[in-house]
């Protein structure tokens, strides 16, 4: 028995010990494998469906920021990598020289004034003077003012005469028609013999008398249409005396040469006001100009302005980058036919190790 026993358990512990091992670095082997082949199967997966590359670089618009004027910097209120917001002053120009340009131009302004209100006044005392010239020709004015007036009336009466001179063609028209019936209903019946010749004699002679009238009232309408033309040949001379009457008004009213001459002054001394206020105005730019503001919100860079230079316009101060920014990446041209405007992508930047930002393709 203990030789059986022995046997037996040499044969189960030997054999045992030689299968348990092998087994173990088989499955560890396979499970490699699997493990190896599923990140591979996967990353070829996302190989096939995405498009990736470390070609890229952040960008955003530049605004450099220069003077438009010559001046001396007074004052910087902002520092490389600040941020600012859109109209916040940037640097400060000495104001004075553009201060006493301004008040220059004031009193230009006030002096072309002054000459145009004495200019002004004596138009009107040589006016007042001429006034007397032009009574006689005002009067004349009165008078073809009236002339219109009866002539317009002549106008209104001819113009009813015409309406009755149609109305009675009219009726002379309707009578002559009606005669003109009769007549011809007679005459057939005097060709049967229904009636005597004397009664188809008496509607042709008033059929005759008919068409007698409605020739009578044609010739009225002629005749009031002539009135009417006669009576409108009367206003237009009326009225060509009322312009006539005016026109010797105003050579009466322009008469003294004293008084061309000081229009004309008063013109330059309006001319003199319009430059002066023009000055007056891009001096006042000038001035506003000693305060350079940020165009945008930014974040300030290339600072090279300083304290008490003396900068020229044009000449470049500082810069403000724009809060826009975006991402500028290269990509092969197979890559490119893969993907469309509007798709998601993920961003990874080396500043920020571990940490995605989301987008979409821009174009």
């Amino acid at each position: 028995m203990d030789d059986v026993g022995n046997n037996s358990n040499k044969i189960d512990s030997v054999p045992f010990q030689k299968f348990s091992k092998k087994s173990i670095l088989v499955i560890t082997g396979i499970a490699i494998a699997a493990l190896a082949g599923t990140i591979g199967y996967r990353w070829w997966i996302y190989t096939k469906t995405h498009e990736s590359t470390d070609d890229a670089y952040v960008t955003s618009y530049i605004h450099p920021i220069s003077s438009r004027i010559a001046g001396t910097v007074i004052q910087i209120n902002v520092d490389d990598n600040q941020e600012v917001k859109q109209g916040q002053t940037l640097v400060e120009l000495d104001p004075k020289d553009y201060q006493v340009v301004v008040q220059q131009a004031q009193a230009a302004l006030e002096n072309a004034r002054r000459q145009a209100s004495a200019a002004q006044a004596t138009i009107k005392l040589a006016s007042q003077t001429a006034q007397a010239n032009t009574t006689e020709a005002q009067g004349a004015v009165g008078d073809a003012i009236a002339s219109i007036a009866s002539s317009q009336s002549a106008v209104n009466q001819a113009q009813a005469g015409i309406a009755t001179a149609q109305q009675q063609l009219t009726k002379a028209q309707a009578q002559e028609a009606n005669t003109k019936i009769t007549y011809q209903r007679y005459e057939q019946l005097y060709q049967t013999g229904a009636i005597p010749k004397q009664q188809r004699d008496d509607a042709l002679t008033a059929y005759q008398v008919a068409q007698a009238q409605t020739k009578a009232a044609q010739q009225g309408i002629l005749n009031a249409k002539a009135k009417y033309q006669s009576a409108l040949d009367g206003i237009a001379q009326a009225r060509a005396n009322l312009v006539d009457s005016q026109g010797k008004v105003q050579q009466a009213q322009a008469s003294g040469q004293q008084t061309k001459v000081n229009r004309r002054q008063y013109q330059a001394a309006q001319a003199q006001i319009a430059a002066a206020d023009a000055n007056l105005k891009q001096a006042q730019l000038n001035l506003s100009y000693t305060v350079i503001k940020a165009p945008v919100a930014g974040k300030i860079g290339n600072k090279t302005v300083q304290v008490g230079q003396r900068i020229q316009p044009d000449q470049p101060l500082l810069s403000v980058v724009s809060d826009d920014n975006w991402i500028v990446a290269n990509f092969n041209e197979t890559q490119v036919g893969k993907m469309q405007p509007g798709e998601a992508v993920d961003i990874h930047v080396d500043a920020f190790p571990g940490k995605t930002f989301k987008g979409a393709i821009n174009s």
